[in-house]
Formats: structure tokens, C-alpha cells, sequence
């Protein structure tokens, strides 16, 4: 049951992979056809984007440099989920909310990231080691 008083949704999952090319293998046997692509150089990222049915998307992850942080969680984790991204309405309100109520976060002010979105990550020491994206689409 929806929460009218709560305006979030699931966005995507993050899921960190070798290269897009494999770890779409799965995919398109699943029956996808199509992973938009795009690089997001701020993040030393290459992310291909897999769209579900019902608004939500899988978000794969390949690591553009040897310093990016998804090459990192693939040496100490190997591939797999990396975090899960939530729609949000006022980013700029919900991180400040987030702050004054003693979160931690890892961006305290929003920042550009993939597909035309403001983004700010919630850290995992927050959330019961989850890694919390936050996303608000501009324009």
C-alpha cells in the first residue's frame, strides 16, 4: 500500500559488473533487448540502464578508471548489488531533512549524476549497510 504522505520511489538497482557487455548477457537472455548507455565521467562510470515494466529500472555499473569506487567494490566484493536509487520529488529538502535528523550522509548537497538527475548517496552506516541513492530528475 502506497504512503500519499511519502512521495519516493524505487528508481533503480545498482549493480556493479566487470564490463556492461557481460553483465548484460543475463539480461538479454531474460528477453532485453536494449541497455542505454552513458558515461558518467564525475563517477568514473559507464552506466547501461535496463527498464522494467512498472517504472524501474536496473542500473549496471562498469568502472571507467582503476580508482573509481565501483572498481573498488569489485575487488573487495566482486560483482553484485552496489545500491538501490530512490525517486524523490526535493532533493535539496530531503537531504536537509536527512542531516538534521542526524544521518550521514556522503553528499551533503546534491550533485549532477546519470540521465539529467541531482543525486546525493545516503552512506551505509546509516541504513543498515545499505548504499541509499538519491535521485530527483531535472527539467
Amino acid at each position: 500500500m502506497a504512503h500519499p504522505e511519502v512521495d519516493i520511489e524505487l528508481d533503480h538497482i545498482g549493480i556493479a559488473v566487470e564490463n556492461l557487455g557481460s553483465g548484460f548477457e543475463i539480461y538479454k537472455a531474460l528477453g532485453f533487448t536494449t541497455l542505454e548507455t552513458e558515461e558518467v565521467p564525475s563517477e568514473k562510470v559507464k552506466v547501461g540502464f535496463i527498464h522494467l515494466g512498472n517504472r524501474a529500472n536496473l542500473e549496471l555499473l562498469e568502472a571507467t578508471t582503476q580508482d573509481s569506487t565501483i572498481r573498488k567494490f569489485l575487488e573487495k566484493r566482486g560483482p553484485g548489488i552496489h545500491h538501490i536509487c530512490l525517486r524523490v520529488k526535493d532533493i535539496d529538502g530531503l537531504v536537509r531533512r536527512l542531516a538534521d535528523a542526524g544521518v550521514r550522509m556522503i553528499h551533503t548537497e546534491p550533485k549532477m549524476g546519470a540521465h539529467n538527475c541531482r543525486v546525493a548517496f545516503v552512506h551505509p552506516a546509516s541504513t543498515g549497510g545499505v548504499l541509499i541513492e538519491l535521485s530527483q530528475k531535472m527539467g
